[in-house]
């Protein structure tokens, strides 16, 4: 018995489960099409995602596919030993991610053999399908491309932590196509000579926005505010960045960091960062653990084109007097923390480089922040901007002048406070990407 690829049975069985309709939605298939990604070979940049879903979960499969009308392609395969893109799919009839398109929604099943959804699927037979979690794979408008999924052969109930690392891995996969389609894009542009400089501007613009978060969520009981400045120029995409995300247990973390060089590879390393921190923060709260996984990344995945990177990492953490702070640099400048009285300390021992050496010297150190108290994380592009007159940097005993003289009281107003100190200092001559993040437990 077979399946043409429409669904429809031929002479011999049963007829399978219709396909869904999703399937053959023109738009969708149109952005499918428009990744360029179908019938291609291995490319590290979603073997390397598909890796850390498989390393994190502990599962022998792990797949980034991207889906059409016939068959769902696997652009990263890990665990299945073929290199020839024709080996590298199966019928869509054949495939788990039918199930995905179909709802628009993930799918998490411990057991296929007896879930009502999976259990006529072939693939349990053909490929020994028991336990399958996966993630939909959107275009930047929004279409399901496919799915970021992991497989196992024994029955495995997936936990809350499992299903929200395949979540930030598939953002990531995600973020990977946008970025390739973009890139394609800039491309095309530089080939209209009268708009390229124009189109290649506002591309940096959109890939640096694309970097960072949408919006700075609040954290229960802590005020958070960013800032972020281009330096000057704005043609390519620089390397500075900051994140706010929920960790393990009741905790949150923040991240600022600086990646080497600019442009795509540094827009991929900065990719590369932020969302590796975020599924680690799924597993752990412990900063420079998560720095070490970064690191590990870092190492494996740029094996011929080495990344470097300073960052600096916190977990906040509720405490009966306020909250408990850990940090972590990783070659970076330690944050500095201004207490309700206008004291101000550096909190951070600073480690190595992310990137440079296997097994980076990163360390933790501890506070509590009480009412009235500030964090403030930053990039260099703070204490190295310039003043045009004498090239005099800003340096940072003029940021801890600043944060102590303040009388600012919340969040946004400590963030005000040294952005405009700053743009003071340089003139409003931004030479450098600038990033802050201040968090502040209200009196």
């Amino acid at each position: 018995m077979g399946t043409g690829a429409s669904g429809v049975a031929t002479a011999g069985g049963p007829a399978p489960r219709a396909l869904p309709a999703q399937i053959f939605d023109p738009l969708r298939l149109a952005a499918v099409h428009r990744t360029g990604l179908l019938d291609t070979g291995a490319e590290e940049p979603f073997d390397r995602l598909a890796q850390l879903a498989a390393t994190l979960l502990g599962t022998p499969f792990a797949f980034v596919t991207v889906v059409d009308d016939r068959r769902s392609f696997w652009k990263s395969c890990i665990g299945v030993d073929t290199t020839d893109p024709q080996d590298r799919q199966n019928p869509v009839q054949e495939s788990f991610c039918q199930y995905v398109i179909g709802t628009d929604a993930e799918l998490i099943v411990a057991d296929a053999r007896v879930d009502p959804r999976t259990r006529d699927n072939p693939s349990i037979e053909l490929m020994g399908v028991v336990a399958w979690a996966g993630c939909p794979v959107r275009s930047p408008d929004g279409h399901v491309l496919g799915t970021f999924c992991v497989v196992d052969t024994v029955r495995r109930d997936w936990t809350a932590c499992d299903v929200e690392v395949l979540r930030t891995l598939s953002h990531a996969a995600a973020g990977e196509i946008a970025l390739r389609v973009a890139v394609e894009d800039a491309q095309a542009a530089t080939r209209r000579a009268e708009q390229a400089t124009v189109q290649a501007v506002t591309l940096a613009h959109t890939l640096q926005e694309s970097l960072l978060p949408t919006r700075v969520p609040q954290i229960p009981g802590v005020e958070v505010a960013a800032r972020y400045r281009r330096g000057a120029g704005g043609g390519e995409v620089l390397g500075d960045f900051y994140d706010v995300f929920p960790s393990t247990g009741r905790s949150w973390a923040a991240v600022v960091g600086d990646v080497s060089g600019k442009g795509a590879v540094a827009a991929k390393t900065t990719a590369l960062a932020r969302y590796t921190l975020r599924a680690a923060a799924a597993r752990s709260a412990v900063p420079s653990s998560n720095l070490a996984t970064l690191n590990t990344a870092l190492r494996e995945w740029y094996v011929t084109d080495e990344q470097y990177l300073t960052a600096i990492y916190a977990t906040l953490r509720p405490h009966p007097a306020g909250f408990g702070v850990r940090v972590s640099c990783g070659g970076h400048d330690p944050a500095l923390v201004r207490r309700a009285d206008g004291t101000v300390t550096p909190l951070g021992r600073h480690g190595l480089i992310l990137g440079w050496l296997d097994t980076p010297h990163l360390y933790d150190q501890r506070t509590l922040l009480r009412p009235g108290d500030t964090l403030l994380l930053y990039t260099d592009g703070v204490t190295e901007a310039r003043r045009p007159a004498d090239r005099e940097m800003f340096g940072p005993d003029r940021l801890r002048e600043v944060l102590a003289a303040t009388r600012a009281s919340t969040a946004e107003a400590v963030a005000t406070a040294v952005e405009e100190a700053v743009l003071t200092h340089a003139e409003g001559r931004s030479t450098d990407d600038t990033a802050i993040v201040a968090l502040h437990v209200p009196a």
